[in-house]
This record gives structure tokens, C-alpha cells and sequence, in this order.
């Protein structure tokens, strides 16, 4: 029992840092793709120093088969950021982030497919309830900037695909060191990005000022290296429906941050939306911790 309340306390803290990224990747005057390489490549320096220092060998046992799935997931979740940072570029960040926790509903609708899982009522009753909530983000704008937000939500909800596409190939995985797992899908995502970013923006972060360099840095050491630690240490001691639960932290910080420091505008009809997103998954592990 003790050990559960560190484990929220972590999560919790790494929900509220996660939420704040948008506001980061803002201030660094680079592309979505070059970000997204340079987040990889400062979280992967981090975590292998972690790795070094806890003489920790990830490697030991580890099949042919789960290092396929590590570099499919690894660059999943690459493509994954450049979409949800190139979100923020045309919609508010609380229209992006919404959007984007779409993913655990297509998780949700995916599952019986891919993962042979029985599709009962309560899944299509929160597919549903999601969609609906969806389709009212949507319907809320986001910056105001009128087709310039769809993209942005439409780009959302195309990293939540991504996102979606991460969990379940990490479901195929099962259980293997959530660290060392994280560290090999950055090296993934590095391997995968950076002919990418090559052939696509080209390198240019030496040309940073000072104010992109420090955000990068957070983004790519806190929001990242650190962060994704503290998160995968804590998740084997909660609940699912905890995890849910606490998982609301990231879009609310995300609202508030918006709000606040951004100035940028929410509508009722947004809010709304963002808890039939939210509460649907809630409400499917609330019901699959019960049965």
C-alpha cells in the first residue's frame, strides 16, 4: 500500500509536465520533424546515462521479434510527435490535446482486431460517447483561425492514430523493462527521423537563439528523458482506472496553460467535448477493473 501513493504522486507530476509541452515546442523555431528528432535524441542521452549508472542490461534475454516491434513502435511515436507539434502550429493547444487523447478510443475499437479482445457493449457505448466528444472539439474551433483549426485537430487526430498504433504494438510486446523498452524506441525513433529530417527541413538548430535552445533542452531532458522515467516507474504500481483517472492531469494543465499564458480561447461546447473524450475511457476501465 505505501508504494502506491509515490506512484501517483510520480505519475501525477509526470501527467502535469506532459501538459505543459505545447507551450515549449511553441518557443523553438525549428520544424515539427527536427523537434521531434532532437526530443529523441536529448531523452535517449538522459535515459542511457540512467541506464549506465544503474548498470542495468536491457538487452539480456531480449528476442529478435520484440526489437522489430521496439523499432515499429520507436518510430511510430517519432511520427507521432511531428503530428501533434505540427498541431499546435494551427490550432490551440486544448483543441490538440483533446484531439489527441482520442487515441486510447481507437485503442478501444482496435483491440477485438488486432489483439482478439471480445468488443462488448460498454467498448461501443465508449466509442461512441468519445465520438460525440470529438465531434463537439471539433465543432468548438480552437484558435479561432477557422480551416486552420480543423487541420490543426485533424493533425491531432492523426498522432492520437500513432499514439494508438504505439500502445498496441506495445501490447504485443508484453512485459519487458519500461525504461530500457523507452530507451530502444527513442533509438528507433532517432534512426527512423533523422534521414527524415535530412531529406526533408534539413538541420538548422544551430541557428536557435537562447530562448529555443532552453526550451528544446526542457523538452527534450524534462518533458522527455526524465519524465517518460518517472512514468514508467510508476505505472506497474497503478490501477488501470488510476491511470485514467490521474491521466486527466496532462489535458487540464494543457487547458490551463493554454489559458493563462497562451490567452488562447476555449469554448464551453470544447470543455464538453474534452469530458465525453476523457470520461469515456475512464468509464471503460472503471468497468473493466469491476468485472
Amino acid at each position: 500500500m505505501k508504494q502506491k501513493y509515490p506512484a501517483k504522486l510520480l505519475f501525477s507530476i509526470s501527467m502535469a509536465i506532459f501538459g505543459t509541452i505545447g507551450v515549449f515546442t511553441r518557443l523553438i523555431d525549428l520544424s515539427s520533424s527536427e523537434i521531434a528528432l532532437f526530443r529523441a535524441v536529448l531523452a535517449a542521452i538522459v535515459i542511457a546515462i540512467f541506464l549506465v549508472l544503474s548498470k542495468k542490461n536491457i538487452f539480456k534475454g531480449i528476442r529478435v521479434k520484440t526489437l522489430i516491434l521496439l523499432f515499429l513502435s520507436g518510430a511510430a511515436m517519432g511520427f507521432n510527435w511531428i503530428l501533434l507539434f505540427e498541431a499546435y502550429n494551427y490550432t490551440s493547444i486544448t483543441a490538440a490535446t483533446l484531439s489527441y487523447y482520442f487515441a486510447p478510443t481507437i485503442v478501444l475499437l482496435s483491440s477485438p482486431f488486432i489483439m482478439k479482445e471480445k468488443l462488448n457493449k460498454t467498448k461501443v457505448i465508449c466509442f461512441v460517447i468519445s465520438t460525440i466528444g470529438l465531434s463537439m472539439v471539433i465543432s468548438g474551433g480552437g484558435s479561432g483561425k477557422g480551416s486552420d483549426d480543423i487541420k490543426g485537430i485533424m493533425l491531432g487526430l492523426g498522432a492520437a492514430v500513432l499514439y494508438a498504433t504505439v500502445i498496441l504494438i506495445n501490447k504485443k510486446i508484453g512485459d519487458t523493462d519500461g525504461i530500457g523498452r523507452t530507451f530502444m524506441q527513442f533509438i528507433a525513433a532517432i534512426i527512423v527521423l533523422t534521414p527524415y529530417v535530412f531529406f526533408t527541413s534539413g538541420f538548422n538548430v544551430l541557428s536557435l537563439n537562447s530562448i529555443g535552445w532552453v526550451s528544446l533542452l526542457v523538452l527534450g531532458i524534462l518533458h522527455t528523458g526524465i519524465t517518460y522515467s518517472l512514468y514508467f516507474s510508476s505505472l506497474p504500481h497503478l490501477k488501470g482506472s488510476e491511470i485514467s483517472l490521474l491521466s486527466y492531469i496532462d489535458p487540464l494543465t494543457a487547458m490551463i496553460v493554454s489559458a493563462l499564458i497562451l490567452s488562447e480561447p476555449t469554448s464551453m461546447l470544447q470543455i464538453i467535448g474534452g469530458v465525453f473524450i476523457l470520461g469515456s475511457t475512464l468509464f471503460s476501465e472503471i468497468k473493466k477493473t469491476n468485472l
